[in-house]
């Protein structure tokens, strides 16, 4: 299978041909700032834990009160790994 990004081209070397462009970012700082700025957006008051328990719920929910063609249809995404078994196997009732 061909690369999605093939090598680009060498680029010539010899007298007279300048050096290559040095590109190097050091970002090490801008994302320092970006963590501190993202924890500071979401406030001393928030709980992880209770963020997955809150997503864990939803789950539940999204995944309840399933007529039959729903729950085959669950159950054949659980068997095929796209969706992760929740409740022994069954949507939850």
């Amino acid at each position: 299978m061909a690369p999605h990004h093939p090598t680009p081209p060498t680029p010539p070397t010899g007298p007279g041909t300048p050096p290559p462009a040095d590109f190097t970012l050091d970002l090490t700082g801008i994302e320092v700032l970006r963590r501190a700025q993202v924890m500071e957006a979401l406030g001393p008051d928030w709980d992880p834990i209770e963020v997955l328990r809150g997503e864990e719920a939803a789950y539940d929910l999204l995944y309840s009160g399933l007529d039959e063609e729903q729950q085959r249809t669950y159950d054949d995404l659980v068997a095929a790994g796209v969706l992760p078994s929740r409740g022994g196997g069954h949507a939850p009732a």
